[in-house]
Order: C-alpha cells, then sequence, then structure tokens
C-alpha cells in the first residue's frame, strides 16, 4: 500500500489515478499515523511552498514524513514535493523539511523567448543510476510544469537533470528518498515506468 499525503496540495488525484491504472493499492490521507507507519508514501503537490509549508506544520505531517523516512521508509516526492524536502525555497522565502540540504530557486533566464513557467514535456540526462530510473531511455520526455527548481548542496544528489536555459537538476536523491521535479503520473508510458519502479523499490540506494 502506498500512502499518498494529503496536506492540501493539488494533484493528489492525479497521482491516484495513475496507481489505479497500475493496479497498485494506494490511499489519501493526512493521518499522521498511517504516514508514520506506511509501507511506501508519495509526497506530491502543485502549490506554494509557503502555504504548504504551514499545512504540513499545522497537522503534524511534518514531524510524520520525517520519522517515516529516518526509520527507512522509501519516500517518493513530486514537483512541489521535491522542492520542499529540501532546507528553503525562494517561493515565499520559507524554511523547508530539510531531508536533503540545499535550496530551490526561481528560474531567472535570459533568453526572455522562453516563458516561465517551464511547462510541457522535456528529455532528462541521467546523471546516476537508480532502480526508479531503469527503465528510462534516452529518448523519453516527462511533463514539467514549474517556475522554481531543487537545487541541492551537494552534486551526489542529482540523480537526472534537464536543460531549460540552465542545466537544473530534474531528479534528485538521498538514502530511501527519491524526488522529481516533473509529474510522472502525466508522463505516459516512461512516467508510469517510475511509479510502477518505485513500488518494487526497497528503498536501498544504488
Amino acid at each position: 500500500m502506498i500512502h499518498i499525503i494529503d496536506y492540501n496540495a493539488g494533484n493528489l488525484t492525479s497521482v491516484k489515478r495513475a496507481l489505479d491504472y497500475l493496479d497498485i493499492p494506494c490511499r489519501i490521507t493526512f493521518d499522521t499515523e498511517e504516514i508514520r507507519n506506511a509501507e511506501r508514501i508519495i509526497f506530491p503537490g502543485v502549490g506554494h511552498a509557503g502555504s504548504a509549508m504551514k499545512t504540513l506544520i499545522e497537522r503534524g505531517l511534518d514531524t510524520a514524513l520525517k520519522e517515516a523516512y529516518k526509520k527507512g521508509t522509501p519516500v517518493l516526492g513530486i514537483c512541489l514535493g521535491t522542492q520542499i524536502v529540501l532546507s528553503h525555497s525562494e517561493e515565499g522565502d520559507v524554511s523547508c523539511l530539510g531531508l536533503i540540504g540545499g535550496n530551490t530557486r526561481k528560474f531567472s533566464l535570459q533568453d526572455k523567448s522562453l516563458k516561465i513557467p517551464h511547462m510541457g514535456w522535456d528529455g532528462i540526462k541521467v546523471q546516476r543510476e537508480h532502480f526508479i530510473l531503469k527503465d528510462v531511455n534516452e529518448s523519453d520526455e516527462f511533463y514539467f510544469v514549474h517556475s522554481f527548481y531543487p537545487e541541492p548542496n551537494d552534486q551526489k544528489y542529482v540523480f537526472a537533470t534537464c536543460e531549460y536555459e540552465v542545466i537544473f537538476p530534474a531528479v534528485i536523491g538521498m538514502k530511501n528518498l527519491f524526488a522529481t521535479q516533473f509529474h510522472p503520473e502525466k508522463s505516459g508510458k516512461a512516467g508510469l515506468s517510475v511509479l510502477n519502479n518505485f513500488s518494487k523499490w526497497d528503498g536501498s540506494e544504488c
């Protein structure tokens, strides 16, 4: 069973529909005990980092997620859920969960023909092998929609990058945490392979 954390952020039902399509048992919940004791956790979201952190703290979900992570529960972050696993976000100038040291940065592009948010299909370049990325091919594209991107303090936490004038981390991870800036639930066959592999991942590092 995968528990999907509900913290008033968008896109939860899209994730659930993708897992339902794959016949992977899942449940959307804001129950802290369920999250502490979950077999696997997905931490998705679309929204504002400041509002998200406020809700997480008010519901005690920040503590529950940290406790689950510390005991080795496999965690998948998606989009906003990827950005706020870092220490700080420029969106709202807010302190975040700090599961991985680093900051979430706002795109600052010189090419004014490039729009913000970065939205649509784009390829990624795998930097480090990982079980969850084992079925990703060089030609695969994933769906992005974001104005901010994660920037860990250490490149060893970057598993894949994407280029949108700047080269930014598209996949980050540490120990039993794996997180994608793109939306696997909206990324067709390649995205479904990411979700399917996560459902089988034991949380070990490569």
